[in-house]
């Protein structure tokens, strides 16, 4: 047997990923374990340009394979994000040399790449309970959430998620998608608010070629996409009544019917549904349909405004400090007392959303290893929020919640009222400090 021929043997014996690209960037080898993490075979990979091979997040700007072409110097270990066939992220370690000819001309590179999913998610693992499939918190709501989420994930129900706009209400569908028996399958979101009714209807059912004019082709639409998967519809509460209907019927019969198909389309999906509305008070309305509503809500799951749980925002601000400089490949940054006092003191309308983006900006702006507050923009103190924001000793929450109660004769609806908060965030707490009845 040839070099020539033993060559790719060798390769397909590696358990980490290896590619090899000539100087136009074209991949000249692709081996078995890139084949793994891609999801593409070799066949279709040889001869592409390697950025639409594999889109990782620092593709771009931050190219570790361009780097050590252009300067020689060969990498170790660089942290990088990748995106396989099915659009789901693979963390992998990166390390790039240069390929020279036997008289030191350049020939390409090679760039080997090792999976680090298990590493990542021990490393989740370790940062002990207030971290649970990337939803971070430590406060009586949030352990309540990571305490019925792997039951209610494995349960395969329609669930909606509410809460504030920015809470993270796609991480808890994500979260619930990979927790399920349909782990395997496709996660497919749409935002419902996004889209006018027509185009949302086209979105998820689909239309056949010549259905309507730029109808050139056939689109299988979102819900076949995910099927034997999960389809999540973000911000539910923004749609009309009329497309309410066509979205009932499809969850009760479990079947579409495609813009100009003549017969309709079985389809396996589980629906998670997500929206900062009130929709018992749309109901009430008549904005929102009730029949849908107690489709999609056979199990509720609420997350608090961030205001209402301030001894998350130190656990919160480490975890996305840490995720910002994993995907700008930067070393994480700390917060100074000062920094960390104001963005305590803030009420953050915006809530996980604008810490993250108060945050991905001041590591922008930081110089140094810790960000101070000259770092952060200005944040005004809501004193009307003060209370919210230094959390009271357990038992004397109870005893604050339980005569709340009693002033409100245990009327829910006017006790929530009277505290300023949601009906679902007032029975969190009541199940949090044993006060159900």
């Amino acid at each position: 047997m040839t070099p020539d021929e033993l060559l790719p043997l060798i390769l397909d014996s590696v358990g980490e990923g290896v590619f090899t690209v000539d100087d136009e960037w074209r991949i000249t080898s692709f081996n078995r374990a890139a084949e793994l993490l891609t999801g593409m075979s070799r066949d279709q990979a040889l001869g592409m340009r390697c950025h639409d091979v594999f889109k990782a997040d620092i593709c771009q700007d931050r190219c570790a394979l361009r780097h050590t072409l252009d300067t020689g110097e060969a990498l170790q270990d660089v942290r990088v994000t990748l995106l396989d066939q099915d659009m789901e992220e693979v963390p992998v370690s990166v390390s790039t040399a240069v390929l020279r000819s036997a008289d030191g001309q350049v020939l390409g590179g090679v760039e080997i790449l090792r999976d680090i999913s298990d590493l990542e998610s021990l490393r989740r693992e370790l940062e002990g309970r207030h971290v649970f499939q990337d939803i971070v918190g430590a406060s009586p709501p949030m352990r309540e959430l990571f305490r019925i989420l792997p039951d209610v994930a494995r349960s395969d129900v329609p669930v909606l998620v509410t809460g504030p706009s920015g809470s993270g209400k796609e991480m808890v569908a994500r979260a619930l998608h990979r927790l399920s028996e349909r782990s395997d399958g496709p996660f497919v979101r749409i935002n419902c608010g996004a889209l006018p009714d027509s185009l949302l209807e086209s979105e998820l059912f689909g239309y056949r070629r010549g259905a309507f004019t730029d109808a050139r082709r056939d689109f299988p639409g979102r819900f076949v996409t995910a099927h034997r998967g999960t389809l999540f519809l973000d911000e539910i509460g923004d749609t009309s009544p009329a497309f309410q209907v066509k979205l009932l019927r499809a969850l009760e019969d479990g079947e579409i019917h495609p813009l100009g198909a003549t017969a309709p389309v079985r389809v396996d999906v589980r629906v998670l549904a997500a929206t900062h509305r009130d929709l018992d008070g749309m109901v009430e309305q008549g904005t929102f349909r009730q029949d849908l509503l107690y489709r999609l809500r056979v199990v509720e799951l609420g997350l608090p405004a961030l205001s209402e749980r301030p001894e998350d925002l130190p656990l919160l601000a480490d975890h996305l400090l840490a995720r910002i400089a994993a995907r700008r490949n930067r070393d994480p940054k700390a917060l100074s007392p000062a920094a960390l006092d104001a963005l305590s003191a803030h009420s953050f309308p915006g809530n996980v959303r604008e810490l993250e983006n108060l945050l991905e900006r001041a590591m922008v702006l930081c110089r140094g290893p810790v960000i101070d507050l000259a770092d952060l923009p200005p944040l005004t103190p809501r004193t009307s929020t003060a209370r919210q924001l230094v959390p009271a000793p357990r038992d004397a929450a109870a005893e604050e919640l339980r005569r709340a109660l009693d002033d409100n004769r245990w009327n829910r609806a006017r006790t929530a009222e009277a505290l300023g908060i949601s009906r679902s965030t007032l029975w969190r707490r009541m199940r949090a400090h044993g006060l159900l009845e």
